[in-house]
């Protein structure tokens, strides 16, 4: 055989599913593992939810849909967007992906070219990088404030000619933080200056504890140039769904569609009816795993205080982000190893020296993980 993609060959694994699954073979060796390492909700799917898909099946909605997504759909999106993220948008602005994770890609491919920099701000999650290089643009990495994980003035000096767009992510994964207004006008300051089209990913959004939840599309003129990322996977806790979306000015979404088209078409039909359901039924449900996950942060930053470990700013997602004084590898090898804890090394994210928990388990699993940990 001839040799393989040389593009993909230098791209990681991604590491938050590598060592889900060695926890996993762990399990499966009768090993009592607490998978702190993946970020997906352990709470079902809502019910409401769930029987708009089922209906959807019984009425025979297994065809083949528009690419960017069923009108009823698009429009629920538009509309939330405009109700709820400050700026206005319409269905045809509009794009269903199959995940947050695919409109990331398909946005990166429509929008960059392969002598274009992107850049994107540490500690970041682990897909935007590959799918920086997929698209065959090149990745150039900035690191927030160590201290309250936002952005100054040294994002200026990042920027270069080349520079064609920049990466947030707000509420973050890894380090639960919220971008607050001053880092938000900052990026749209440069963003106008310079040219540069911002991906924001908000996938988190619904999931804030004490702050609030600003999208950077409706600061100033920022959605003449802001590719909005969001889906149902965490907020709905929909993760096997596969169902995101993305809002954009037109011509970004007409190249995602082509994109799109050539790659998953659409998402599966049902599903779309499901989240439909999702967007506009009662969001009591949403609120109810807020309190919830809040309730577990609560527990473990305090906990985690309470041995001597620094952490981020947890004021959103459903991670703590902990500092640790070696190597951060080592250190998550060596908490499955003899405490059976699995947790994401930092390194994974951009920023050595960190460990990502997840805290979207259950308080009972939280509470045997952390005295597990104070015992090392």
């Amino acid at each position: 055989m001839r040799g393989l993609s040389a593009k993909v060959a230098s791209i990681a694994p991604s590491a938050t599913i590598e060592i889900s699954n060695a926890a996993k073979r762990m399990a499966q060796e009768g090993i009592d593992v607490i998978s702190l390492s993946i970020g997906e909700p352990d709470f079902a799917t809502p019910q409401h939810i769930t029987d708009a898909c089922i209906d959807a099946l019984r009425r025979g909605e297994t065809h083949y849909a528009p690419s960017q997504g069923i009108p009823e759909l698009t429009a629920a999106i538009a509309e939330k967007i405009s109700t709820e993220n400050g700026f206005a948008a319409s269905p045809d602005q509009v794009i269903v992906t199959c995940g947050a994770k695919d409109a990331i890609y398909e946005a990166m491919e429509a929008v960059v070219n392969p002598r274009d920099e992107v850049l994107i701000l540490d500690p970041a999650w682990v897909s935007y990088e590959p799918c920086v290089q997929l698209a065959g643009a090149r990745p150039r990495h900035h690191a927030l404030d160590p201290g309250s994980f936002q952005l100054d003035d040294s994002l200026l000096e990042a920027v270069t000619p080349d520079t064609r767009m920049i990466v947030i992510n707000s509420p973050s994964n890894p380090s639960g933080a919220v971008l607050d207004e001053r880092s938000l006008r900052l990026v749209a300051d440069i963003c106008t200056d310079h040219d540069i089209i911002a991906l924001s990913d908000e996938i988190y959004e619904k999931l804030v504890y004490g702050r609030e939840h600003i999208s950077l599309a409706g600061i100033g003129d920022m959605a003449e140039r802001t590719i909005t990322v969001n889906g149902f996977s965490k907020a709905y806790a929909m993760t096997g769904w596969r169902l995101g979306y993305a809002v954009a000015p037109d011509q970004v979404i007409r190249q995602m569609n082509k994109v799109q088209q050539h790659t998953i078409s659409h998402p599966a039909t049902f599903a779309m009816h499901g989240a439909v359901a999702a967007l506009t039924g009662d969001q009591g449900c949403v609120e109810e795993m807020r309190r919830e996950f809040e309730r577990r942060r609560d527990y473990v930053i305090a906990a985690l205080h309470g041995m001597g470990y620094v952490t981020a700013p947890a004021e959103g997602a459903f991670y703590a982000y902990v500092k640790v004084d070696s190597d951060d590898v080592e250190i998550a090898r060596r908490w499955l190893r003899e405490v059976h804890v699995a947790v994401t090394p930092g390194s994974a994210f951009g920023t050595p020296g960190w460990e990502r928990l997840s805290y979207a388990t259950s308080m009972v699993n939280l509470q045997e993980a952390m005295h597990r940990i104070s015992m090392l």
